[in-house]
């Protein structure tokens, strides 16, 4: 079976994974880029530029690396890990991909195309208050107006989003590292890798490790959900069963993590990867030629809403819980327990 040409994304993906002609080229930009970064943060440090702080502790959740190390997953793993310790969180985010450009708090039935499909899938998940906006200090003045009961609030990505003060920021990475270790756009980091942050987590896949002080996370994935209705469930490594032909289809920054997943559960499938946050007005599946289709939750968010792709019974979805290593529960709390009280 055939499987989809590699997109333009995960071909830049790979060439920022080394040194190479292309990436040479573009080296005296990525000074440029890393000279502007460094004069923003500059101003907010000396208190030229101000970071507005919230009367609660906020957590930033992002990665330095371009694209997907996981970060959803982990945001739902840490919401329910600050509910288990008695606190109240909620969620802030840019909602990238999204079309709002107002301040909106996100409800579980509400169109990705708005609001942007994690945020969205955050919600339906956890049901945590959510509020998106392009500006975070003003999503979070929102988010405890409307939910004054929140006693601490994760912003979603926003590492380099300054203009809002933070108590404690998680940085996240996976197997792909630092890449070449370059920043944009002759490699892949935002920021450089020597950043500062108080956790590092990295995304180990099935059998990697962590090292340095991280904590290693695995996504652990056992069953499929039909998307069409009456969505039937079935164990994971149950569907190749019969001599079916398998695709698998995803839209995420990291394609390959997905995939992954799946060959850890003795599946042999087709790959098809999407540009991340692929919006699905193009129907991907029609015409592939397989039995059953394997999709991830980020990108079942938005085929919902697609009358043709939601009723399609190959479609299945495959939902993933971040598991992570070591103390990192009761390291965030106790760094939370020591902020100070206004």
């Amino acid at each position: 079976m055939a499987e989809s040409r590699p997109t333009a994304e995960a071909i830049l993906t790979r060439a920022w994974q080394q040194r190479g002609l292309l990436a040479c080229l573009l080296w005296p930009l990525s000074l440029l880029f890393g000279a502007l970064a460094a004069l923003r943060r500059a101003l907010f440090a000396l208190g030229i530029k101000r970071a507005e702080r919230l009367p609660v502790p906020v957590i930033v959740v992002g990665n330095v690396f371009v694209g997907g190390t996981g970060k959803t997953p982990f945001a739902i793993w840490l919401i329910e890990a600050l509910r288990a310790a008695g606190l109240r969180p909620g969620v802030i985010s840019r909602g990238y991909g999204g079309g709002a450009g107002q301040t909106l708090e996100v409800t579980a039935d509400a169109a990705a195309a708005q609001v942007g499909d994690e945020p969205l899938l955050i919600v339906q998940r956890t049901g945590v208050p959510l509020v998106v906006g392009r500006r975070r200090a003003e999503a979070g003045r929102a988010l405890l107006t409307a939910h004054p009961e929140v006693d601490v609030i994760i912003s979603d990505d926003g590492l380099q989003h300054y203009a809002l003060a933070r108590d404690i920021e998680i940085v996240l990475s996976d197997a792909r590292g630092v890449g070449n270790g370059w920043l944009l756009p002759a490699g892949p980091l935002r920021e450089p890798a020597s950043r500062r942050r108080d956790f590092s987590v990295v995304n180990v896949g099935a059998q990697g490790s962590a090292s340095g002080g991280a904590h290693a996370m695995r996504l652990q994935a056992d069953q499929a959900v039909q998307l069409a209705p009456p969505a039937a469930h079935k164990p994971l490594d149950r569907m190749g069963e019969g001599g079916v032909r398998l695709a698998a289809v995803a839209g995420i920054g990291n394609p390959g993590r997905f995939f992954a997943t799946l060959e850890a559960a003795g599946l042999s499938f087709a790959r098809h990867p999407l540009p991340d946050h692929f919006d699905f007005a193009i129907d991907p599946f029609a015409g592939l030629p397989a039995d059953v289709i394997l999709i991830t939750e980020k990108d079942a968010v938005k085929c919902r809403a697609i009358e043709a792709i939601r009723n399609d019974p190959r479609i299945w979805v495959v939902p993933v819980s971040a598991r992570i290593d070591g103390a990192l529960a009761e390291h965030i709390v106790e760094k939370l327990r020591e902020r100070p009280t206004a």
